[in-house]
């Protein structure tokens, strides 16, 4: 029943995936359709990195309301952002090669998300509120740096810094979904690897160290993964804070399955569903350009306080 339905969820990707290319094609057909290709893999490799990271990351914390978000990720994008225009200026900034920028901010991103993810586990892992709130806490420290460091840019800097808070994929370039796309592949393919061990990680630490399993172990090599591909979404296009918490809720109520074989594919291909299909809706029918990461929050923020609510009624 499971694997059925996630053949089903696969097919449904295709489905919009092809409806987003052709839909409404005119003009000069390569070159439009060259456009969106490139919109479409970034929508697909955000939605299925940030659902893949999200679920990998509710089995390190052994807790299903937690996003890697909430800890104050998108705020210390914000914040590297600043930093680096600081450093580098506006003009350096921008004539950096698109290949070579996207890795350093991949690489920065991704030694910072080590260094909080596995600050906030050693130190808070047993409390998930005490995560939450110490993530709260960092996000706000980094915010208040962010802009401090923002009244020193003039004003052409502070417009390159304010189009990094936002989540856009109408200006992603090749070279760097090319970069991204072998990293997720990669990535993906060894938390498929690790997936029965998640299953017995998923447990509890006595429960699955009882069972004979490397927990401390394994929970640094999950930590690895997602910082990879939390980095990798957020240096491509930005950050949306909810959008894994909502793909990963809903691949579990779509497949009803604990194995993490299928969990992992699940939450990937729910995750791409809702960016394809967001943006399909908003840019080809309701003509509209820059409203989805906001939908998208608005909703993943709807779906979090119902888990919490939902959690405190049973």
């Amino acid at each position: 029943m499971a694997k059925t339905r996630l053949i089903l969820l696969a097919i449904s990707v295709l489905l919009v995936s092809a409806l987003f290319l052709v839909w409404n094609l005119r003009g000069p057909v390569w070159f439009i359709l060259e456009l969106r290709s490139t919109k479409l893999l970034a929508l697909l490799l955000v939605g299925a990195a940030t659902g893949v990271a999200t679920v990998l990351f509710q089995t390190v914390a052994n807790n299903r309301l937690l996003t890697p978000g909430l800890v104050g990720f998108d705020a210390l994008f914000v914040f590297l952002q600043t930093a680096l225009i600081l450093t580098l200026g506006g003009i350096g900034y921008v004539q950096m090669p698109e290949s070579l920028s996207f890795v350093f901010e991949a690489l920065v991103l991704l030694i910072a998300a080590q260094v909080l993810f596995q600050g906030l586990m050693r130190r808070s892992a047993d409390d998930v509120m005490k995560m939450v709130l110490t993530g709260i806490i960092l996000g706000t420290l980094l915010r208040g740096l962010a802009e401090m460091g923002q009244r020193l840019l003039d004003p052409s800097e502070f417009a390159i810094v304010q189009q990094s808070m936002f989540a856009s994929f109408g200006a992603v370039a090749p070279a760097r979904l090319g970069i991204a796309a072998v990293i997720f592949v990669g990535v993906f393919a060894c938390a498929l690897y690790l997936s029965p061990a998640l299953d017995v990680a998923a447990l509890g630490r006595q429960r699955a160290r009882a069972l004979g399993l490397g927990y401390d172990r394994l929970i640094l090599q999950a930590l690895a993964l997602l910082s990879v591909l939390v980095a990798v979404s957020t240096a491509l296009v930005g950050p949306i804070t909810f959008l894994g918490l909502l793909a990963a809720s809903l691949a579990r109520e779509i497949v009803p399955a604990h194995r993490h074989k299928l969990i992992l594919p699940a939450s990937a291909l729910v995750g791409a569903f809702i960016l394809v299909i967001g943006q399909f809706l908003f840019e080809r029918l309701l003509g509209l350009q820059s409203t989805l990461a906001v939908v998208v929050e608005l909703f993943g923020g709807a779906a979090f306080l119902f888990l919490i609510l939902r959690r405190r009624a049973a």
